[in-house]
């Protein structure tokens, strides 16, 4: 279906325009880091490069742009990356959740409520229940939707028609999305993957010019390290270190912030408190393994989910972990990175 940009259109004065200025406070601080033009946006070039393409030859066309899908871990600038598609377009930007939008009705109204040329936003899509879902594939396509008034034999099907807009989804686990819902995607299916160290250092450069911090190559370099190559990390470990000197009356140098990841147990490869009890409770409680989930579930008082989602893939990531037929064992360069003796015929246990 052929989307042609309206000429003019009223504001919304319901949503706030991407062109908004942020004022920096505590409940706005992370908005005020976010990159506001293509040019401060660091990394995911590949991206960059296919949004560029696609954002441009719309334009000219004098089209909308196709439906768009961010995924990934969390962290990465998915959400940026939309709002910025917005500004780059001129285009107001409605967000919402795949959670918030519980009934069909509640999807009726996020889209009917939307102006010629809007880009609707939908966060965590894959927590859209299939009822719903269903009903997004005609406004997806058609731009039209159907909605049942009544119950029994007096029941009748309205069709509402829509405004043209762009739909931007983002969602940490594709796998949850139906195939019928990732093909409408026609606009792309972009996966944003981890920053480099360097990318890391220079957002955190970046970050910190938006703070009023004074930052040298060393310090930010070490944050970067320890960032677990996510931009939200970083950030977040700047601000951490940031009041550390602000309460120590200190410069942010490069002994302050190791003083500051101390502080936050976060040690030299990013590794938190529960990290590093995840392998040491598999070295000294079952001998390096393979042990199963549950059990290092049950010896480390977490949720099986928590360590499968959030601290196993980068364990796994960074070789300290390995996933073998009979379980979870560690590697050698968890041994090392503990400042454990490595046991003899490691290797051989492994296979």
């Amino acid at each position: 279906m052929s989307r042609r940009i309206p000429k003019s259109r009223e504001p919304d004065t319901d949503t706030p325009s991407v062109e908004k200025t942020v004022v920096i406070g505590d409940v706005s601080l992370d908005q005020a880091l976010r990159p506001s033009k293509w040019a401060d946006y660091i990394g995911q070039e590949h991206i960059k490069n296919n949004l560029h393409v696609l954002l441009t030859a719309a334009k000219e066309r004098g089209h909308l742009p196709e439906h768009i899908l961010f995924y990934g871990p969390p962290g990465l600038g998915k959400t940026t990356l939309s709002y910025l598609i917005a500004k780059e377009t001129g285009a107001q930007i409605k967000v919402t959740s795949g959670p918030a939008i519980e009934k069909v009705g509640d999807l009726a109204s996020v889209l009917t409520n939307l102006s010629p040329g809007d880009i609707l936003f939908i966060d965590e899509i894959h927590r859209l229940n299939k009822t719903v879902e269903e009903v997004l594939y005609p406004a997806m396509e058609a731009g039209s939707i159907d909605i049942i008034i009544g119950k029994g034999p007096s029941a009748r099907t309205v069709q509402l028609e829509l405004p043209p807009f762009t739909l931007i989804a983002a969602t940490t686990r594709i796998a949850l999305l139906s195939a019928p819902l990732r093909s409408r995607f026609s606009g792309g299916v972009y996966r944003l993957e981890f920053y480099t160290n360097e990318e890391i250092s220079r957002i955190i450069k970046r970050s910190a010019k938006i703070l009023g911090i004074d930052i040298d190559t060393e310090a930010s370099g070490e944050i970067a390290r320890r960032s677990r190559f996510t931009p939200r990390t970083a950030n977040y470990l700047l601000k951490r270190c940031r009041d550390y000197a602000q309460i120590n009356k200190k410069e942010i140098s490069l002994a302050m912030v190791l003083e500051a990841l101390k502080l936050l147990n976060i040690d030299s490869m990013g590794l938190t408190i529960t990290d590093r009890q995840i392998l040491e409770t598999i070295i000294h409680k079952f001998s390096g393994g393979p042990v199963g989930l549950s059990t290092i579930a049950a010896a480390t008082s977490e949720e099986e989910a928590t360590l499968e989602e959030v601290n196993e893939p980068y364990l796994m990531q960074m070789g300290l972990l390995e996933r073998t037929a009979r379980g979870r064992a560690v590697t050698r360069l968890a041994y090392e990175h503990l400042s454990l003796q490595v046991p003899e015929g490691l290797q051989e246990k492994l296979l």
